[in-house]
């Protein structure tokens, strides 16, 4: 019985550096859509959560819109996380 779960585990290996290296061929865009469905078929979230994370979303984006908001430049947020690890 050892053997073969070690022989299958060996072929699922096997199968996931496959599966890696067909993904590798992948431009990035399809790579973010394997992953955002493979992370989708995983993860279930909570339907409530994410309702509420919906809604501050389009409120945040309204905001935006209209100005209400201060917008932080690409650079400057990324200043302050360049070189921490």
């Amino acid at each position: 019985m050892r053997i073969a779960a070690a022989h299958e585990r060996i072929i699922n290996m096997s199968t996931a550096l496959e599966l890696v290296h067909e993904i590798e061929k992948l431009t990035p865009p399809e790579r973010v859509r394997v992953i955002d469905m493979v992370i989708r078929d995983m993860v279930h979230p909570d339907a409530e959560i994410e309702s509420i994370w919906a809604e501050e979303a389009t409120h945040r984006w309204n905001a935006y819109k209209k100005g209400e908001i201060e917008t932080i430049p690409y650079e400057t947020v990324m200043s302050r996380y360049r070189g921490k690890s």
